[in-house]
């Protein structure tokens, strides 16, 4: 499914990532297509070097767990978690072709990430389906 949105639909998921993951202590939050494309991002400047690599890299790795998950019998699955020494990647999906995707350092916790996602998820999954 390909999605056209609105500069008004793209202030607001921009505005969701800011809110929900930046301004309370997420490293980067971005929005990606399936396909690799950057939909939307949020990032501390620490990392504004590598966002343009980051969703291809991200839509990559997730195409290739999807494609392990099937292979021992699963048939979808909703995210991916990879816990560092010092910086976390939380990969969920938003529907059926979209993924956000979180860096977080140890001072940020996993569970206060789990709620601000399933937040952001429910804002822009609204974003997404309010017409034009």
């Amino acid at each position: 499914m390909a999605h056209k949105l609105s500069k008004k639909q793209l202030g607001r998921i921009e505005e969701i990532l800011q809110r929900d993951f930046i301004d309370p202590g997420v490293h980067c939050a971005f929005l990606v297509d399936l396909a690799g494309n950057d939909i939307a991002h949020r990032v501390i400047s620490k990392f504004e070097g590598v966002i343009n690599l980051l969703p291809a890299v991200a839509a990559s790795n997730f195409a290739a767990v999807s494609a392990m998950a099937r292979m021992v019998g699963d048939k979808d699955f909703a995210l991916i978690f990879h816990k560092g020494e010092y910086k976390s990647i939380h990969f969920r999906k938003v529907m059926s072709d979209l993924l956000i995707v979180s860096i977080f350092g140890n001072e940020f916790s996993l569970g206060l990430l789990r709620l601000k996602m399933n937040e952001a998820i429910r804002k822009i999954r609204e974003t997404l389906l309010k017409p034009q």
